[in-house]
């Protein structure tokens, strides 16, 4: 159970940082870096064209080397590093080159994830697992929503500062996922259903 809990903050926490972030991103491209519509549409197509692929091929890498977590944190790793991009972006090429590290990031970290609920719960209680993370993923969307509302809002914050307090919670959600305990059994149980399914007659 303390994995789904620490895999629940971790996406708390990062997810906070993504909204804090991305809504405020067309409007950065547009009044600040002189970008047109087109630009805007081509980085969000290519960013999250690039995280759909990279969820089948992040399972099957992991699968192989029978590790999750060092391909977990890759992913939200690379995600933190392209927020790093955005705070230093002067150009749209580099809010682009941020914008792909992070959805690679998220294209590799994602199937691992659940992964990781799926293997550090029963059957029977996966459902309850997968119900926890969503509900935290979603608080922190909202959260992470909330507080860039309001530093635009109401402190009138600059964008880039904006991007640099996004990488506190995502600093600290990659540090979160250090204490989850990989189990390294996954292709041991694949395995053992496999030989039960094939010993029993049709």
């Amino acid at each position: 159970m303390l994995n789904i809990i620490l895999l629940g903050i971790t996406s708390l926490l990062t997810d906070i940082s993504t909204e804090m972030v991305y809504p405020l991103l067309p409007i950065f491209l547009t009044t600040r870096l002189g970008a047109t519509p087109l630009v805007v549409g081509t980085i969000e197509g290519i960013a999250e064209s690039l995280a759909s692929l990279l969820k089948v091929f992040s399972r099957y890498y992991s699968d192989k080397v029978n590790k999750r977590k060092p391909f977990a944190i890759a992913g939200y790793g690379a995600s933190t590093l392209g927020k790093i991009l955005l705070y230093t972006a002067f150009s749209w090429p580099v809010v682009l080159a941020g914008r792909v590290m992070d959805r690679f990031g998220k294209g590799i970290r994602t199937a691992l994830r659940d992964a990781f609920i799926a293997e550090s719960t029963s059957e029977d209680t996966h459902g309850r697992a997968f119900g926890f993370h969503r509900a935290m993923d979603t608080l922190g969307a909202t959260i992470g929503v909330v507080l860039a509302y309001l530093f635009i809002t109401k402190t009138h914050v600059d964008f880039r500062k904006i991007f640099l307090y996004s990488l506190i919670p995502a600093f600290l959600g990659v540090i979160t996922l250090f204490f989850v305990q990989e189990k390294g059994t996954f292709k041991n149980e694949i395995n053992k259903r496999l030989i039960l399914c094939w010993k029993i007659p049709p």
